[in-house]
């Protein structure tokens, strides 16, 4: 009985592993305007995914200090179909919220977004 329960304890677990969107994991973002760049780790949140900045690199590489450690980057992104998605990305740099288009291609993520008209690319992010 206990090796059935271990089973079917494993097999939900397993079950639950393989139907995570492809685009939960890590993400190293491209360098902003300032030369700084971030992880930024996807995660289920509610109906929908978010991406939370986890740490973040100076322009030289190195791991620096951020008060936008554990800020949403990502929010209310759902899949599209066929790798996209849409929903918001946050620009510390600039201190916006865009409307995001996100296309996800194997261990690439091209980002750009809107704000009132005013569309950015964020470039092509790269899974870690």
């Amino acid at each position: 009985m206990k090796k059935f329960v271990l089973s079917v304890v494993g097999a939900i677990a397993l079950a639950g592993a393989a139907t995570a969107d492809p685009l939960e994991g890590t993400w190293r973002t491209t360098a902003d305007d300032n030369g700084n760049s971030g992880l930024i780790q996807v995660a289920p949140c509610g109906s929908a995914l978010c991406g939370t900045l986890i740490r973040a690199y100076g322009p030289n590489g190195a791991e620096i200090p951020s008060d936008n450690i554990g800020q949403n980057i990502i929010s209310e992104t759902v899949a599209s179909g066929g790798g996209a998605y849409t929903g918001k990305v946050y620009s510390p740099d600039r201190d916006k919220t865009y409307n995001s288009r996100l296309q996800l291609s194997g261990n690439q993520l091209t980002v750009s977004g809107c704000v009132l008209g005013i569309c950015r690319e964020g470039g092509v992010w790269t899974r870690q």
